[in-house]
């Protein structure tokens, strides 16, 4: 195998969320009969279970209005939309942001995660990700030819941290990680990091020279009065980092595809030249959305965590009823990692298995680590009644697939 079509094949996205459809048709064993009910896509959240933020498409349509304007923007975006971002940012992380220097609008946040790696790593640097975490994490540093270096979050053994091993952190750190990749809250786990973690990954990042990259996509929609530390705002940080946030499923913009970072200066100037050549910029219309993040009327916000933290309890209850089925309840996001009693089938299997016999799409485990074999992941960003019927369908395909 030549090594473009060795780099092409590690990325494998046939089990990424979205893509069932690429997998084909394949021969599985299936047992039982097929169970009826409504279709539920487990591997990102429903769109029309949620209403947008209002005043999105009229956000929109303004920018569509503006012309040329709007659709033809610096690379790093509007300076006015910049500026209006970098003081909503501003407020809500704690940190000093520059708008001329310190942010860039990308393509949601999954442009901006692209970017920031191309702009922070080179061939052969050594990167440390957290296992279980966010899919394109291990995928962007295989691409880039990186080494990558596991460290592992105990998510079941932390009630109220993440879990995070900070003694396996710091011997990463110490054998020569270049950069420290990691999202907060975890993706899949829903683990916020504690303020107690936090801290410590910031001064051990300054100690050994380590650039950090933060995703905080889902750190507006925190549960149970979860309290939460953004890196980024800290003394203790190290020199180069970059946060990315952006408007998805807390807010339902996720089709706008809207995602911003901010950091280092440098860093954000690299990622703008990047972007020139990979997407030129945020689309330009839709830039003019991000005019209403932050900008919530008010109860909105309140209303959608609450909606959502209702769907979270209902789904663990019926899990954990189950015997040998684990479950942490996420702090903050909108997805669970739900780990599965012994199958005598594998959870590549099982996934397809469950959406044959029952209409239920859920994301393997091994998608965010090589070692979570017997989970998978959902999100639960869903109407509550379609979710709870379709994990019932679920645990129901499970017990026929349950190793005796």
């Amino acid at each position: 195998m030549d090594l473009l079509t060795e780099k092409f094949a590690k990325l494998g996205v046939d089990s990424a969320p979205g893509q069932e459809k690429l997998q084909g048709e394949t021969i599985l064993d299936l047992r039982g009969c097929r169970l009826p009910g409504t279709p539920v896509d487990f591997s990102h959240g429903d769109v029309d279970a949620f209403e947008p933020i209002p005043g999105s498409k009229e956000a929109f349509d303004a920018g569509y209005l503006e012309g040329g304007r709007q659709a033809y923007t610096e690379y790093r975006g509007s300076a006015s939309i910049r500026g209006d971002m970098a003081e909503k940012l501003s407020a809500f992380t704690g940190a000093k942001i520059d708008p001329a220097k310190n942010v860039i609008l990308t393509p949601g946040t999954q442009g901006a995660l692209f970017l920031a790696m191309g702009a922070m790593v080179a061939r052969g640097d050594r990167v440390a990700i957290v296992e279980p975490d966010y899919f394109a994490n291990r995928k962007l540093a295989e691409f880039f030819e990186c080494t990558i270096v596991p460290v592992q979050m105990r998510y079941f053994e932390a009630e109220h941290e993440s879990g995070l091993d900070l003694r396996e952190l710091e011997e990463a750190f110490r054998s020569g990680v270049k950069l420290f990749l990691f999202s907060n809250p975890n993706n899949p786990t829903g683990a916020v990091y504690s303020d107690r973690e936090i801290r410590q990954i910031a001064a051990l990042a300054r100690t050994y020279g380590v650039s950090l990259i933060v995703d905080e996509l889902y750190s507006r929609q925190l549960f149970d009065g979860r309290g939460y530390t953004h890196l980024c705002a800290l003394e203790e940080g190290p020199e180069e980092m970059v946060t990315i946030i952006g408007p998805s499923k807390t807010e339902s913009l996720s089709g706008y595809r809207l995602g911003a970072a901010f950091g280092s200066e440098a860093v954000i100037a690299r990622m703008e030249k990047l972007q020139a050549i990979v997407s030129l910029r945020a689309a330009g219309y839709c830039q003019a959305v991000l005019k209403v993040w932050f900008a919530e009327p008010e109860g909105f916000m309140e209303r959608r965590i609450l909606e959502h933290q209702a769907i979270r309890d209902a789904l663990v209850e019926t899990f954990r009823a189950v015997p040998g089925v684990r479950v942490r309840p996420a702090d903050a996001g909108s997805y669970l990692f739900v780990q599965l009693p012994p199958l005598d089938v594998s959870i590549g299997e099982f996934v397809k298995i469950v959406r044959r016999l029952a209409d239920v799409t859920v994301t393997p485990g091994t998608e965010f680590g090589p070692g979570f074999t017997d989970s998978f992941r959902i999100n639960f960003s869903q109407d509550k009644t379609a979710a709870l019927a379709a994990v019932d369908r679920l645990l129901t395909v499970m017990e026929r697939y349950r190793r005796s």
